[in-house]
C-alpha cells in the first residue's frame, strides 16, 4: 500500500494519506506535509517531543495535527521524519510521539513553504481503506 499521494490543486497542495488503520494515515499525512517542506531530505531521529490533541471530529484532529506540526515547523525551525500516533475515535483525541531535528541547510532542502492546513477538501476516511486528505495553503 503506497502511504501518501499529492494532489494538485490551484494555487495550492494537498496529499491523501493511507494506513492500515487510522493513526497510521494520520502519521502518513505529517509524513507527506514534511516531504513537501523538505522536498524528501533524510530527517535524523534526534528530538523526541509529544502531541496530545482532542478536537469535536476527525476532519478538525487531522486540521489540529497538521497544524501542531506546522507550528513547531515554522516557530522552532523543527522537521519531523517519525510519527507514532494513539487515536481515540469515539472521543476525538491523539497522542503523538514525534522524531525529529532542527532544520540545516547545509543537509535539509528547501521544499515548499506551507502556510496554514485548510479545510477546503478536508477528508478523513475511518473505515477500511483508511485515509487522510488535507489541502495546504502554499
Amino acid at each position: 500500500m503506497k502511504k501518501y499521494e499529492i494532489i494538485e490543486h490551484t494555487a495550492d497542495i494537498g496529499i491523501k494519506a493511507f494506513g492500515e488503520n487510522l493513526a497510521e494515515s494520520f502519521e502518513n499525512a505529517a509524513k507527506a506535509m514534511f516531504d513537501l517542506i523538505t522536498d524528501n531530505s533524510e530527517i535524523d531521529n534526534i528530538g523526541q517531543y509529544t502531541i496530545k490533541l482532542e478536537a469535536p471530529d476527525l476532519e478538525q484532529l487531522l486540521v489540529d495535527w497538521l497544524s501542531e506540526l506546522l507550528f513547531l515547523n515554522s516557530a522552532k525551525n523543527l522537521v519531523f521524519g517519525f510519527f507514532k500516533i494513539k487515536i481515540d475515535e469515539k472521543h476525538p483525541h491523539l497522542n503523538a510521539k514525534i522524531l525529529g531535528e532542527k532544520f540545516n541547510l547545509s543537509k535539509h532542502k528547501i521544499g515548499m513553504e506551507i502556510k496554514a492546513v485548510t479545510y477546503h477538501m478536508l477528508k478523513v476516511n475511518n473505515n477500511y481503506p483508511f485515509s487522510a486528505q488535507a489541502l495546504f495553503d502554499i
